[in-house]
């Protein structure tokens, strides 16, 4: 029975992954990989992880999986444009990339078959809240603390650059495009009871009535 829901599960997790990198479509692949996700959860309850299923569904097939629809929805990616491949050499290096994965696998299991080995310690609690926390925070803190510290960098360092992109410097000009300018802001002399206005379309056109000279420029544009 188990055997058979290995095969069940794996066999959809491949079958996803294959739809994945299949689909021209963005949102089709996200969905695919959601399919992953849920197929590697109910593997790790077969091998007795309920914790690491838990994460897996919560942390990837929820939130970061939302994340990723969110971005493609904003980004309204409806279909992968075809081009001209320009890198030939990455389907024959895919392909034994690939051998070399699939060698690599029928290795460990054969060697795993060969060299059978018992476990030592307890295995009811591996997989368990209880043994992951204990772990985390006394065989591996140093480890746990350090990725900890690498994803603290990584946070404030999408801050800094997302404050660096929005805050214009102070020698920064900001001209809107289409727009009513009153007569007198272009030309002092006019009275400022006049009511004439200058309507500019572009932030283009408003610079030239504007008479904004640019860093590369030396007069105003005609």
């Amino acid at each position: 029975m188990l055997a058979l829901l290995f095969i069940l599960f794996a066999g959809m997790a491949i079958g996803c992954a294959i739809a994945v990198v299949a689909q021209r479509n963005p949102l089709y692949s996200a969905i695919s990989l959601i399919g992953v996700f849920l197929s590697l959860a109910c593997l790790y309850v077969m091998l007795a992880a309920p914790f690491i299923a838990a994460v897996q569904v919560i942390v990837y097939a929820g939130a970061i999986m939302v994340l990723v629809v969110f971005v493609i929805m904003l980004l309204n990616v409806d279909q992968e444009e075809r081009r001209r491949p320009h890198l030939a050499f990455l389907v024959p290096a895919a392909i034994v990339l690939a051998a070399v994965l699939i060698g690599e696998v029928a290795f460990i299991l054969s060697s795993v078959q060969l060299y059978p080995h018992t476990p030592t310690t307890n295995i009811s609690d591996i997989g368990l809240t209880a043994s992951i926390g204990a772990g985390l925070f006394t065989t591996y803190l140093l480890p746990f603390e350090i990725t900890s510290i690498l994803l603290l960098m990584a946070i404030v360092g999408a801050m800094t650059l997302a404050r660096q992109t929005m805050i214009p410097s102070a020698s920064t000009r900001i001209v809107p495009g289409a727009q009513l300018l009153a007569l007198n802001i272009i030309d002092p002399k006019v009275p400022l009871d006049d009511t004439t206005t200058v309507l500019t379309h572009t932030t283009a056109e408003a610079e030239r009535v504007l008479g904004i000279v640019h860093d590369h420029e030396s007069a105003p544009r005609e």
